[in-house]
Order: structure tokens, then C-alpha cells, then sequence
């Protein structure tokens, strides 16, 4: 099965260790206003759309961001699954919140 890796901001971290885990798909880029929530919901429940229960977040960026993606995906699919950055590599964290 593919799986998607959503990236939460496109920045100038290299997220080239991440493509182990699935296709890269970011969310978003650049500055963002921490106070856009509506367009971020709206904007990551879009590019989410056809997500399935075995893809990624990858936190970075905002607090909010990140709170926004998570939300919207553990809403969908009743999990959260997360690549955190350590050490140069990433590392999978996954939770059933059913």
C-alpha cells in the first residue's frame, strides 16, 4: 500500500529521510498567519481528503498547524500516526484514539 507523509510546512529542513515512510505531501508553505485557523482547516481537510489510516503527520512549523492536522486526521481515521525527527532519522509514533 502507498502511504502519504504530511508535512505540516514546507521549510528549508530536509525532509528527504521521511520519503522511507511514503510519498511527501506538505500541507503547507511558507509564512503563515498563526491565526488563519479556518484556512488551515479548510486547506489541510482538503489535501487530506484521501488519506488512509497507515499515512504520516510530520509535525513542524506552528503549534497551531500542527494541532489543526493532527485534529483533522485523528478525526478521520480515529488514529494518529507521527514521524518525529531524532537524531537524523525519524522515528514512528502511533496511537489508536478510538
Amino acid at each position: 500500500m502507498d502511504r502519504n507523509v504530511f508535512i505540516v510546512n514546507k521549510s528549508s529542513h530536509d525532509f528527504r529521510e521521511a520519503k522511507k515512510f511514503g510519498e511527501l505531501v506538505f500541507l503547507s508553505e511558507g509564512k503563515i498567519s498563526r491565526y488563519a485557523t479556518n484556512s488551515m482547516v479548510r486547506e489541510f481537510t482538503d489535501l487530506m481528503k484521501d488519506s488512509s489510516p497507515d499515512d504520516f503527520i510530520v509535525p513542524c512549523s506552528l503549534n497551531v498547524m500542527n494541532s489543526i492536522a493532527c485534529a483533522i486526521f485523528a478525526h478521520k481515521h480515529g488514529t494518529l500516526n507521527l514521524l518525529l525527527f531524532k537524531d537524523g532519522n525519524y522515528i514512528e509514533r502511533n496511537h489508536i484514539l478510538s
